[in-house]
Order: structure tokens, then sequence, then C-alpha cells
């Protein structure tokens, strides 16, 4: 995906989602139509946000560009069938119970606030899902830790395993859910209309693959966008928890929407703040290799778990003493805490199929 095409792919999904609203306005009335663009022009600007994660997932499980779109085109075909689910059922609540206005003008209000304060919180969120052995597809089943081209699952020596590029696409499904009872709570404020809520999702997701190749490299320049965004976030609270009060015109909730976000980006582009100078990258190798011995294991299942008479297959050896613990997808990891509690850094696993070892300290797999 070049970024001229990523370019002509994005004007394709942009324009056949103005197009859908000039459709609108020709056969449901000018109301509409204004709250079709206005649902619309919000879910493409809080979609933004989606591409800062993007960036950070496929950057921490070293999927490779060409391997992305596959990851993408499945990761956004889930939100399409999520968010149908979500929209009827936050329609559903709000027809049945119109207390419920104030929960999810709460929730666009700690969303927002979110927005403003919660970048590195969110960073280590995707950090700890996007870690092969702490991620919660890693609890269900075992994790091969090298790309097999394009697959999202490969057997060896008879188990089922999930690649990192399916740990990908989980964690975009995964923040998407987050991003959703985001968004369709800020929609619902600017119409009740499931078929409008939907739509306008549905057209603002389509794009955002095309618009990840394209805005990839420029995105993180926009350092007022996040601000924004949760001024959008606030608005929308303001118009569902007072909208049994006071009336705001759909042309004016679009010409709000309008003004903050050419505002952020014009801010942007303004004052663009001191550049970060990235620190030199050097290249990542394990520096304990001296620790490893040439060890066997002591016992034939984690040490503390046969104790206790629990059970866990999924099993790693520290190659300076040869303890077995349960690696971090159980319960228990007491291969980490061994680690903690000894200093050894490296360990092994010693299922069929996984004989990588991980340095805790540096953080990589050897070779």
């Amino acid at each position: 995906m070049t970024t001229g095409r990523a370019a002509l792919w994005s004007a394709f999904w942009v324009g056949l989602g103005l197009g859908f609203g000039g459709w609108i306005f020709a056969t449901r009335g000018n109301e509409a139509g204004v709250a079709y663009l206005t649902a619309y022009l919000l879910e493409m600007s809080l979609s933004v946000d989606n591409l800062f994660v993007f960036i950070l997932i496929f950057s921490l499980t070293g999927i490779p560009e060409h391997l992305q779109r596959r990851a993408l085109f499945w990761g956004i075909f889930g939100a399409v069938v999520m968010r149908a689910v979500l929209i009827v059922l936050g329609v559903e609540l709000l027809e049945r119970f119109h207390w419920m206005i104030y929960p999810l003008a709460a929730l666009l209000v700690y969303a927002a606030v979110r927005m403003l304060r919660g970048e590195e919180q969110q960073s280590r969120f995707v950090e700890q899902q996007c870690a092969l052995c702490e991620s919660w597809l890693a609890r269900v089943m075992p994790i091969e830790p090298r790309l097999h081209g394009a697959r999202f699952l490969v057997r060896k020596e008879g188990r089922l395993m999930a690649t990192p590029l399916l740990v990908a696409l989980t964690v975009i499904e995964t923040t998407d859910l987050v991003f959703a009872v985001d968004s369709i709570p800020a929609v619902l404020a600017v119409t009740r209309d499931p078929y409008l809520v939907y739509t306008s999702n549905i057209f603002a997701l389509l794009g955002l693959r095309s618009l990840y190749f394209l805005l990839a490299g420029v995105v993180k320049k926009l350092r007022f966008l996040r601000i924004g965004l949760a001024v959008m976030l606030l608005l929308a609270a303001a118009k569902l928890a007072t909208g049994g009060f006071f009336h705001v015109p759909p042309l004016v909730s679009l010409a709000a929407i309008v003004l903050v976000l050419s505002a952020s980006i014009v801010a942007s582009l303004l004052f663009p703040g001191t550049p970060k100078v990235p620190a030199p990258k050097l290249p990542q190798a394990c520096t304990h290799r001296d620790q490893i011995a040439d060890v066997a294991p002591r016992t034939q299942g984690c040490e503390e778990c046969l104790k206790s008479g629990d059970t866990w297959v999924q099993l790693r050896m520290c190659l300076s003493c040869g303890h077995v613990g349960c690696c971090d997808s159980s319960k228990n990891k007491h291969a980490t805490a061994h680690f903690k509690t000894t200093g050894h850094p490296v360990m092994r696993s010693i299922m069929p199929g996984e004989s990588w070892k991980w340095c805790y300290v540096d953080r990589t797999m050897l070779d």
C-alpha cells in the first residue's frame, strides 16, 4: 500500500460516505441528512485515535507492513459486526430506560478525561496485550512467537498455535471494543435513529485501513488533536445529558464539530512544538548469555504447582538452575516469580514446538 494508493482509497471511502449522506438528504430530508453528516464526521474524527493504537500494536508485535493490511481487514470486519450489536443495545436501553442518558453522558466525560490524560495508560494496556506471554489470547491457546507468513494459526507437532499476527488481530478487536464504548454514546447524542448511527459508524470504519496507511507517518505530529477529540466528547456528553431540557439543532452540532476539529489541526500546524530527537536504536540482544548453563529440568512439571496439587502444562525452565515454573499464561506465573526471587534472567520454554528462550532483563528473545 503506497501513499498514493492509500490517498486514492481514502478519497474513495470518504466520497462514498459523503455520497451516502447526499442520498440521506434526498430521501429522508434535511434534518436526517445533517444528523448523518454530523455523526459521520464525529466518528471519522474519533477513529483517528485508533490510528495511534494501530501504530503501537504493529510496532510491538513486529508485524511487517505487507501483513498489516490483512490484520486491519479482519480487525475492521470484526468491528463492523461488534458495533452493530452495541448500537442496537444502546438504542434499546435509551428507548426503555430514559435515565440511561446520564450514565452514558458520564461515560463520555470519563472518555474525554482519558483522552487528555490517559495516553500513557493506554500505551501500557496495549503493550501488555501485545506481549506474547501476557496477552489474554495466551490464556486460551499456546503462542508461536515467530511469524508464519500471513497465517493466523499454525500447527506444530500436532498442536494448534497462534502466531503474532493473530495476537495483533485480537488486540485490534479488544481496543476497538474500548473505542466503541466511547464513540457510540457520542453518536447517540447526535441522533437516536439506529439506521443513521450504524451507517455513520460503518462508513467511518470502512476507510480506516487506507487512512492508516495514509496518515501513519503524520498523525503523531497533530499534537492538539487529542485535545480537540476530548472537547468533542465533552460537547456530546453535555448534549446527551441536557437533551431533555434544551434542543440543540443538528446544524449547530455539525458546526461545532467542524470548528473544534479544524482548530485542533490548525493549532497543531501553527505550533508544532519541539520535535523529539529519537534515541539511537541499539541492536537488541541478550547480555546474559554467560549465565546460561547446560541444565536439565529439575521436575516434570511446575515445582510450586506440583506441591499444591495444581497442574499446568505451559512450562518455562530457568537456564541458570533448571527450576521449572508455569508461564505467564497461568494463574500463578511461577516462572516469573522465580526470576523475581533469584534474578536468574533467562527462561526457556520446555513445551513441544516452543524451544525459544526469553531474557527477562533485556526483554528479548534469543536466537
